[in-house]
């Protein structure tokens, strides 16, 4: 049975009303292996969200102190919290360290936390490991648990290997599944390039799915993209690149929020918000 503080902070990263979900990817300063353009201003881009209407944000416990003076108000966003960091420089590759507790992060207020979980051959006993101990803290402290279950490279891209061509679907439903097995209670998993496969990983679990933006791409790409997924059963999407990488930051997020809400199609969310920038990848 679910506890009641997991119960209420869920409806602090899902909408209760609509049953969605935006989530703002800011964390990643913690898994790029070189600093992003369009993260140098923490403040800016989270009232820029905040504005646009997402329902939370990734963000490193750091961060947070960061972030402190301008959260709370009349709409706020959830503060989930990002556990895990990636040691993108040492000999073996892909290897996922733990840099705050659950513990730690209750301490601070979040309403969740996230880590990034990518089981590959190099990592995969310590990362089960560490996907368990995640979810057994979570539930003894009623704090949701949002599991990237995705590619090694989901954070940053542009990597020698073909993690889509070469493990694809199965991949991807194997991932989401260990993490929901684990204690996951949302799991965020890469788009596979068709709403039919997406529905593959969504079947594949009993907890709620999201889309991960990913790379940037055309806002009208990007707005098909969610919403294809919505279709096939998604609750929202987790979007950073596309939005603190965008022109403007704001109007990228109400357009996708309104796809996620299903008040707007991507034309119109595109026609109604963006209509002046049109921007592309």
């Amino acid at each position: 049975m679910t506890s009641t503080g997991k119960a209420l902070r869920m409806r602090r990263i899902i909408d209760p009303a609509s049953q969605s979900t935006v989530m703002f990817a800011f964390s990643h300063g913690t898994s790029a292996p070189e600093v992003m353009d369009g993260i140098e201003d923490p403040i800016g881009r989270y009232e820029a969200a905040r504005a646009g209407g997402a329902d939370c944000i990734f963000v490193a416990p750091g961060l947070i102190h960061t972030l402190a003076p301008v959260i709370g108000g009349s709409r706020d966003m959830g503060i989930v919290a990002k556990v895990t960091a990636t040691a993108s420089r040492g000999g073996t590759r892909h290897q996922e360290r733990l840099i705050a507790s659950v513990e730690h992060c209750a301490e601070l207020g979040v309403d969740g936390i996230v880590a990034l979980l990518p089981f590959a051959p190099e990592n995969e006993p310590d990362v089960i490991t560490l996907t368990a101990e995640l979810g057994e803290s979570c539930s003894r402290l009623g704090i949701p648990f949002v599991a990237e279950a995705e590619y090694p490279n989901a954070y940053y891209g542009g990597d020698d290997e073909d993690y889509a061509g070469d493990w694809g679907v199965p991949y991807l439903r194997r991932s989401a599944r260990l993490c929901a097995e684990l204690g996951a209670d949302i799991v965020k998993s890469n788009w596979p390039g068709s709403a039919e496969a997406f529905a593959e990983i969504v079947g594949s679990v009993a907890v709620p799915v999201v889309v991960a933006g990913g790379s940037r791409e055309s806002d009208l790409d990007l707005l098909k993209k969610v919403a294809a997924a919505r279709s096939v059963g998604a609750v929202g999407c987790s979007v950073g690149r596309n939005i603190f990488q965008h022109d403007n930051p704001t109007a990228i997020t109400a357009a996708l929020s309104a796809v996620v809400r299903g008040t707007h199609t991507p034309e119109e969310a595109l026609a109604a918000h963006l209509e002046d920038l049109q921007v592309t990848a």
